[in-house]
């Protein structure tokens, strides 16, 4: 309990950790992807003739494709390309390996479903009194058209739209999350990621950031997160961005 309550103030990296700004995760941390896409997917899936394909496990396939995708972003000669396109590769991946056919429409219609996520109940209460006190930002692999969309579906109240667009790279590259420090005129040091993925916190405290772990257990319905293994003494932790909110004083 006593570590826990140390990690929480920031003290494992000594105490004058206080962000100048905060710059946040978005799918998963803000925003509930599983559900949202799932809820999109079944009608074009039982559409289709597919009742059998299960919606959330059509869902966690094309998002382990996601994950798969950034591992590998950094070694690919590849230049950098919208969310849009990648995430049209792999649904296109996933239909074929279900062998389930979808029309231009349709497949059109869920690449796009990413963009109005339903926030977490908390998200936007929780960011509007973050916002009282810092500028919130996006650090996302999201690209700037479609954080614009998903903001004002989910009525995320935003400062500005940074991340892995700005950066011409995707997390988890140490510039994504520079580059959003930069854009906001202040040191890496200075910029608190906020996300609920351990692994995105690991880099980002490589590139030199603060950071704010949020507590998201049904990010995958409950599942085990896949990142676990890089889990760490994170300045804070948070069930909640409400949570979150009552730690920073806001």
């Amino acid at each position: 309990m006593e570590r826990d309550a140390d990690a929480r103030k920031g003290r494992f990296r000594g105490d004058t950790l206080t962000p100048r700004a905060l710059a946040f995760d978005v799918f998963g941390t803000v925003v509930d992807w599983r559900s949202s896409i799932a809820r999109a997917a079944a009608p074009v899936l039982a559409a289709a003739g597919r009742d059998d394909v299960d919606a959330f496990a059509f869902t966690d396939q094309w998002r382990r494709r996601y994950f798969l995708m950034m591992r590998d972003a950094g070694r690919s000669t590849r230049g950098f390309v919208k969310l849009d396109v990648l995430h049209r590769e792999m649904l296109d991946a996933v239909l074929a390996d279900i062998g389930v056919e979808l029309g231009e429409a349709e497949r059109q219609t869920l690449t796009l479903a990413w963009h109005t996520l339903d926030p977490w109940p908390d998200s936007v209460e929780g960011l509007t009194r973050l916002k009282r006190r810092f500028p919130i930002v996006t650090c996302s692999n999201g690209h700037i058209a479609l954080m614009v969309a998903m903001a004002r579906h989910a009525g995320l109240p935003w400062d500005a739209i940074l991340g892995a667009e700005i950066a011409g790279a995707y997390k988890p590259a140490k510039i994504a999350y520079q580059a959003t420090a930069a854009a906001l005129d202040i040191a890496p040091g200075e910029l608190c990621l906020v996300a609920a993925h351990h692994g995105d916190l690991a880099a980002a405290r490589a590139a030199g950031l603060i950071c704010a772990f949020v507590h998201r257990p049904l990010e995958y319905g409950g599942a085990p997160a896949p990142d676990l293994a890089y889990e760490a003494a994170w300045e804070y932790r948070s069930t909640s961005l409400l949570d979150l909110a009552d730690l920073l004083g806001c």
